[in-house]
């Protein structure tokens, strides 16, 4: 009898979120596990008259550590074609995104109605996401509170054989990553925790409209992004600053934790998560330009401004080109920039570091994702 093996590149991976499935489209690297926390005793005696000593060793398997998930999506905005199987909305030209659903997970309850998210604005426009419903004790629930997300890894989902279903429930994105890869094409690095994994069956994708790999009209290329730097700084800074990018990141992170409970004599499985404190930082570099307005200058200020505890910066990242389509727009209305460092190459280059931060200590306008498709 011949074994049975499986290939990553057959995989496939679907998130539910109550009755709606979304097929999502990833790289090669993801990954899921679940680890034990586990107790070890032991005995370890002085001799006894007969030269003997007790040495001894016991486990205990005290709990199921959170399941934990990571891959990466390409950044897909697409028009939805408003009609058929599968379609992302009714209205045509509609403007959604492939990894929208991971997004939904990120910033608030993931409840969804009538073809978006809570939290999301999606027209014939653009689609915009915001962080306004993501102040909340627990994220990525059911539209009834209690549901929650599950995340399918279909293993020979491409094959006709024999296929092997593992599911994550209760599911919630702790981070976000996106690297500008100036040779590369738009990503996303997703990590996240779930409560248990189990086996079960492959579910079918309900909207699977712009994730088809047939469909390459939606891919980002990052060599056409485009940083705008402007500050109210005053004394003597430029409003805005001309950067051209050479590379970057911007990290999202809930910094979940999730609770598991402590009784003896069982096994215990995690209960869930609570969010802990919302970040969006990152950094971008660019070659050290002497012209007015640029990067040497914009060194210089920060560094001299002794004055400004926290400097005020707003920085819009388009990826994909300013006015391109199609393209993310990173919004980022309050930022701090860190001073710069140099790095020295055959072309010297700087790296500043950023933090975006809301405009109240408690609020929730930090960044404002745009997706705009073709």
């Amino acid at each position: 009898m011949a074994d049975t093996l499986y290939f990553s590149r057959d995989t496939k991976v679907f998130v539910k979120i109550d009755s709606a499935v979304w097929e999502m489209p990833v790289l090669d690297g993801f990954s899921f596990s679940q680890a034990t926390n586990a107790s070890e005793i032991t005995l370890n005696e002085m001799a006894d008259t007969a030269g003997n000593s007790r040495r001894g060793r016991q486990m205990f398997t005290d709990s199921y550590a959170p399941a934990e998930w990571s891959f990466s999506t390409y950044m897909r905005p697409f028009k939805s074609a408003g009609s058929g199987a599968g379609a992302a909305d009714d209205t045509q030209n509609t403007h959604h995104a492939v990894e929208e659903v991971l997004w939904a997970m990120m910033v608030g309850n993931a409840a969804y109605a009538s073809h978006t998210f809570t939290g999301f604005s999606a027209d014939t426009s653009d689609l915009d996401i915001t962080f306004a419903n993501s102040n909340k004790t627990t994220l990525a629930e059911g539209a009834d509170g209690t549901k929650s997300v599950e995340i399918f890894f279909v293993m020979g989902g491409a094959g006709s054989g024999t296929k092997t279903t593992y599911k994550i429930d209760g599911c919630v994105v702790n981070e976000a990553s996106i690297d500008f890869d100036i040779d590369g094409i738009a990503t996303i690095n997703w990590s996240g925790f779930g409560k248990l994994i189990t086996e079960d069956t492959a579910p079918t994708a309900t909207i699977t409209e712009g994730s088809l790999a047939t469909d390459t009209d939606n891919f980002i290329r990052n060599r056409l992004t485009s940083l705008a730097a402007t500050t109210t700084m005053g004394g003597g800074h430029p409003a805005t600053y001309n950067l051209v990018l050479t590379g970057g990141n911007i990290t999202i992170s809930n910094n979940i934790t999730f609770l598991t409970p402590e009784t003896l004599g069982v096994v215990n499985q995690p209960l869930g998560h609570v969010t802990g404190t919302r970040s969006v930082s990152g950094n971008f570099t660019c070659y050290l330009n002497a012209e007015d307005d640029s990067s040497a200058e914009l060194f210089e200020n920060i560094i001299e401004d002794t004055t400004k505890i926290t400097n005020d910066f707003t920085l819009i990242f388009k990826i994909g080109g300013a006015t391109a389509t199609p393209r993310v727009e990173l919004n980022m209305a309050q930022c701090h920039l860190e001073v710069p460092t140099h790095s020295i190459d055959d072309v010297i280059s700087i790296e500043t570091n950023f933090h975006a931060l809301p405009s109240t200590i408690d609020g929730t306008d930090e960044l404002l994702i745009k997706y705009v498709g073709e």
